[in-house]
Formats: C-alpha cells, sequence, structure tokens
C-alpha cells in the first residue's frame, strides 16, 4: 500500500486537542467562573477573539519570555482560564501538549491556531452548566451561621 496522506480540518484538529485536554485531571478542572461567564456573554466573541489575540501575542508570542510559566493570571478574565485549560498558558505547556518549541518566536498561523483554541473552549464551557466548587472544609468550619451539630436551634 502507498503512503496516503490525511489532511484534517481545522476543527477536527481543534476538537481532537479538547478532547486530549479533558482527559487531564488537571486541565479539566478548569471552568468560567460566574463573572466570566458573564462577561463572556457581555462582551460576545468578536472581543474575546481581541483580547485573546492580544493576550497571546505579547504574553506568550516571543521568542524569550523573561516570567515564563508566570505571565498568564490563573483568573481575571475568560481567556486567562481557558489557557490554563487548553495548555496555552506558558511556553513550557505549549512545548509538552501542543510540541511548539521554546525559544523561537510564534507564527502568525500558531498565535491563530491558539485563539480559535481558546474560543472553541470557552464556547463549550459556557453550555456546560455552571456548577459551583464545594467550599472547603475550611470555609465550612469558619462559617458563624452555620449551626454546629445536634446543637438546639430556637
Amino acid at each position: 500500500i502507498d503512503s496516503v496522506t490525511v489532511v484534517f480540518s481545522d476543527d477536527f484538529r481543534r476538537d481532537e486537542q479538547l478532547r486530549r485536554l479533558a482527559l487531564s485531571q488537571f486541565r479539566s478542572q478548569f471552568h468560567l467562573s460566574p463573572a466570566d461567564r458573564g462577561y463572556a456573554l457581555e462582551k460576545g466573541e468578536t472581543i474575546l477573539r481581541a483580547h485573546a489575540a492580544g493576550f497571546i501575542s505579547t504574553r506568550l508570542a516571543p521568542a524569550d519570555i523573561p516570567n515564563d510559566g508566570k505571565q498568564t493570571p490563573m483568573k481575571g478574565h475568560p481567556v486567562f482560564t481557558a489557557q490554563h485549560a487548553c495548555a496555552c498558558c506558558c511556553r513550557g505547556c505549549l512545548e509538552k501538549w501542543h510540541h511548539i518549541p521554546k525559544g523561537r518566536a510564534l507564527t502568525t498561523e500558531e498565535q491563530s491556531d491558539i485563539v480559535e483554541l481558546l474560543l472553541d473552549w470557552i464556547r463549550h464551557d459556557l453550555t456546560l452548566p455552571f456548577k459551583p466548587k464545594r467550599p472547603s472544609r475550611q470555609a465550612e468550619f469558619f462559617n458563624p451561621t452555620k449551626k454546629a451539630a445536634g446543637e438546639n436551634v430556637s
């Protein structure tokens, strides 16, 4: 049999990337907060795409990033959450998950692919029902309104 070249669409490739990322215990724990969900719905895809493109071009695309591994906040914008969920938060994660080597600037096409992956993740996360995180045991312990078990409530 002669070798066969299979060409996948960009949509298929991004779907496959999202599927692989969802299998990661760490990556799959990221979800949009209520504030991020509201922001994403209010601003819309066009503005989110512009924000994502700006974040990627300034924080991820350069060949040398002095604070690599710390350049993406954990929260505060839907794109930041998507970057962590999609392993597009630093050059180390890009190299590990997407096989884009460190030490060289990202191409325009790579930047565009990353932006589209982030937007796909945001669109998908918006379709999921919001599940608040379970409060920590410490938060439960220090909640003054919660009565201790067996305490008489009048």
